[in-house]
Parts: structure tokens; sequence; C-alpha cells
């Protein structure tokens, strides 16, 4: 295939953020409701927007949810944040498409805010040309309107060119409604299952994947 623009998502694929994501909703979750629950059982947090994970797994009305988030991030802008690591493998890809002049940007359901620090603190910047999410005010959390504005940003005008890699539905999902290809990544925290029940374009199940079926090996 080929391709000019890559957007990746940011937790799950370029980064494993699981513990700083499910401590800050274990936070949230003990403190609100004094519910205690393991750290293995709150994964399914990450990738989708907060606001509809608490909704859909905990019941929340919408406007426990927004309180939620709200103390989720008393924990995460300090802590949780860094409690997070580059996936064993992904810079070398980053620098490897660079070199082959791919444009690359992030497009995630985090707050633009968290995702600029992060893509900052493990020095990713310089592989990007824009970094987009969603806002602090609960506003532009459906992926397909990050996606949106990625496209914006970067001047995108053949869709045909770009490409959207993510770990869960809500990447797939997005990236068919913009009308751009997809690959769905199993190393990440989406399964096979769901990523092919979004019909991704293409499923893999590791970087090296990534590295042949973008044809940089």
């Amino acid at each position: 295939m080929s391709y000019k623009y890559i957007l990746f998502d940011l937790d799950g694929t370029l980064t494993d953020p699981k513990i700083g994501i499910t401590k800050s909703v274990a936070y949230s979750l003990r403190k609100l409701k004094n519910i205690e629950v393991e750290l293995d059982q709150l994964t399914k947090f990450i990738g989708p927007p907060l606001k509809d994970s608490y909704i859909d797994f905990y019941g929340f009305s919408e406007s426990e949810a927004e309180i939620a988030i709200q103390t989720y991030r008393e924990y995460f802008k300090d802590t949780g944040i860094y409690e997070n690591e580059v996936y064993s493998g992904m810079e070398d890809l980053l620098e490897a498409l660079k070199d082959k002049q791919y444009i690359l940007g992030v497009a995630t359901s985090k707050p633009t805010v968290f995702a600029e620090i992060i893509i900052k603190h493990f020095d990713l910047e310089r592989y990007f040309s824009c970094v987009v999410g969603s806002n602090l005010d609960g506003t532009r959390t459906d992926k397909a309107e990050v996606i949106a504005e990625a496209l914006t940003q970067l001047s995108i005008d053949e869709k045909e060119n770009v490409v959207m890699i993510g770990d869960r539905k809500h990447d797939i999902l997005g990236a068919k409604k913009m009308e751009i290809d997809s690959i769905g990544v199993t190393y990440g925290y989406g399964s096979n299952e769901e990523l092919e029940d979004a019909r991704a374009d293409y499923i893999i199940e590791n970087i090296d994947g990534l590295k042949k079926i973008l044809e940089i090996e």
C-alpha cells in the first residue's frame, strides 16, 4: 500500500498507559462511590472517551460522569500522566517512517493538552506534524471529530493517502466515518474480534507487523 499521511492513536498504540489510566480511574471510583476495583479490571477504560466509559461500565449519569472525569484528573494530571511508557520498537518505527518522508500525526480521544505533555515527555514531538485530541470541556471526544481536525491541520484533501492506526473500535469507526483506511493493532487494549467487528482494513499483532504493512522493512 502507499500512504503519505499516518495518524496514530496514543493510548494503546504509541504508548502503554495502563498504570496511569487505571490508577486514575480507581482513584475516582474510590473517592466518588467508595468502589474498590483491581486495576486489571479497568483496562477497558483505555481508548474510549472517559465519559462514555463511566456511563457504560459503572452506570454513571452524564452529570456524575463529568464529575468523575474531574476527579480522575486530580490524580492523572500530576502523577498518572507519567505512569506510562512507549512501546518497545515504536521509536524505531517512527524514525523509519520519518526517514521515508511520511507525514505523521497523533489523533487521540485524550485531551490535547495531556497528549502534548506525554509526547513531549517521551521526546517524540519531533516525529509529529500535529497532535490532536479532545477538549478539556468535553467537546471533540468523538474519534471522527478528532480525525477531522487532524486532517484540517495537515491540510489533507486526498483521503486515499491517509491511514489511521489504533487499538480500539473507536479508532476504526472514526476512520470509516471520515472515509480513510485503518489499521487495527492487537498489541494494545482492543481484541482481534473487536477490530474485526469494526471492519478494520488491516489487523496486525505487533510493531514488526506495522513495519511490514507500511513497507519500511
